[in-house]
């Protein structure tokens, strides 16, 4: 009898899932895989469906977001915004999107490896007046986070507030004892969607990747960077982790201000109001170019950062150039390279040669020979792990960011990029990827096509499970 019982209930819920799949399922190919997966693994696959495969879109992590984010702080009202002009509807499309328009009056700062970038955010840190402001996807028990403590504790006894947002998941390994500490010496703490059996179980597959520090709501940083000593001491195997971030001063910082307390608001519960900022930022140099940031998520209604990408590939007339570690995209961005290199755009892509996840290096692999065989330049860069996220376009215009090139930043986790509308940050990032491919080894078509079909299975096997990382 209890044999039958669970094979009906088993059934109705297979049925179900079957019916939400056929109604509410984004993707063709995906929507096959999963009923596929359903029908040919009993129980695992409902359970995998479950956990991995359900359209996010549907289900809002936070309720009335765009009421949210109405309740926020806007930019001034005096600054530039401007929606006409050659990059007009990227403005408007990541405006729709992220309800953030391009704001000038800003100073930028290119930040390369950990050494450079930790020292500069240590330096805007201890300058705090205010509130520190904090946020990453992976934050590590190490000499980094010893610092961080150790300055939290001083600037907490002058009277300034300090936030902080781990994700759940990507700072798993964040010992007790040091959250602890972090709570002993008054810093407010809240972890991303931690993994719980219950309500946010279902949630386990979407995070936070997000990088953003802001100090006193003026002096922001983000990129691909996290809090971990690999980036000062290297990691054994993979050497030194090389990496982009971003330091700005000025009404993007304030956006990014604004990103920070949407998440806040998500963990909390709780709105944090803008602070006025001090006027010591205001004498920071400034340009009249501009930038954009962009923040996408899982609950958001369409894959934003998906489109932004696209649309700076189909904008690109003379080169677009592309550092990314996990390029694993999906049709439409496949088509838009092609495309472009089939027109006479100069597509280069550069990925490191050596990779933190055997499996997802198999799924990047396996990309190569559609690029190539496109006409789109593929380099290896030797040294280390090159973690970059970084795509710049014609001398105009640049993003740098957290998301990666795949359906996981696009469909999956909570993203961040700026997007710059500036010359000299975009000949700037060229300049150093050109350098950087002089060091890479290039990738021949002839060559490539010929490697063992060993490798070219591996291939095979990682883009299959591509989806699930």
């Amino acid at each position: 009898m209890w044999t039958s019982i669970f094979i009906g209930i088993y059934v109705i819920i297979a049925l179900a899932i079957v019916l939400s799949i056929l109604l509410y399922g984004a993707k063709p190919t995906k929507s096959l895989a999963w009923l596929l997966a359903i029908f040919a693994l009993p129980v695992g696959g409902i359970f995998l469906y479950l956990l991995l495969g359900r359209n996010r879109r549907r289900y809002k992590l936070i309720e009335h977001q765009k009421d949210l984010f109405s309740k926020l702080p806007k930019p001034n009202t005096e600054q530039i915004n401007v929606f006409d002009g050659k990059y007009g509807k990227l403005m408007t499309l990541s405006y729709k999107n992220s309800h953030f328009p391009p704001t000038s009056g800003n100073d930028l700062k290119i930040l390369k490896d950990g050494k450079s970038t930790f020292e500069t955010i240590f330096r805007a840190l201890e300058g705090a007046t205010k509130r520190i402001h904090i946020q990453y996807y992976i934050f590590e028990d190490g000499d980094l986070a010893t610092r961080l403590l150790n300055l939290f504790e001083q600037k907490i006894a002058h009277g300034v507030v300090v936030r902080l947002i781990y994700d759940g998941i990507g700072s798993f390994s964040l010992s007790k004892k040091y959250l602890k500490k972090l709570l002993e010496i008054g810093v407010e703490v809240y972890s991303f969607l931690p993994f719980k059996f219950g309500r946010y179980f279902y949630s386990l597959n979407f995070r936070n990747h997000r990088k953003i520090i802001v100090v006193d709501g003026a002096i922001a940083f983000t990129g691909g960077i996290n809090v971990s000593d690999k980036y000062l001491k290297g990691q054994v195997g993979l050497g030194k982790w090389h990496d982009m971030h971003l330091r700005l001063i000025g009404p993007a910082a304030t956006q990014l201000d604004q990103v920070f307390m949407t998440d806040w608001y998500l963990v909390s519960t709780k709105l944090l109001e803008a602070i006025e900022q001090p006027k010591s930022y205001a004498k920071q140099p400034v340009s009249n170019e501009l930038v954009q940031i962009v923040a996408g998520g899982p609950d958001d209604d369409f894959p934003v950062l998906e489109q932004t990408y696209f649309s700076m590939i189909n904008m690109a007339k003379d080169y677009i150039y592309i550092t990314n570690p996990y390029i694993v995209p999906g049709q439409a961005l496949i088509r838009a390279l092609q495309t472009a290199a089939l027109s006479g755009v100069d597509v280069r892509l550069l990925v490191s040669e050596k990779a933190d996840n055997q499996v997802v290096s198999w799924s990047v692999h396996s990309y190569f020979e559609l690029f190539l065989k496109a006409g789109i330049k593929i380099y290896l860069f030797p040294d280390g792990f090159l973690h970059s996220k970084i795509m710049v376009s014609d001398d105009a215009i640049s993003s740098i960011g957290t998301a990666n090139l795949d359906d996981r930043s696009f469909e999956q986790n909570y993203e961040v990029n700026a997007i710059m509308y500036h010359t000299q940050i975009a000949k700037q990032l060229k300049e150093d990827f050109l350098y950087d491919c002089k060091i890479s080894n290039e990738l021949v078509y002839d060559d490539f096509i010929q490697r063992p079909w060993s490798k070219k299975l591996k291939e095979g096997v990682g883009r299959v499970l591509s989806p699930l990382f």
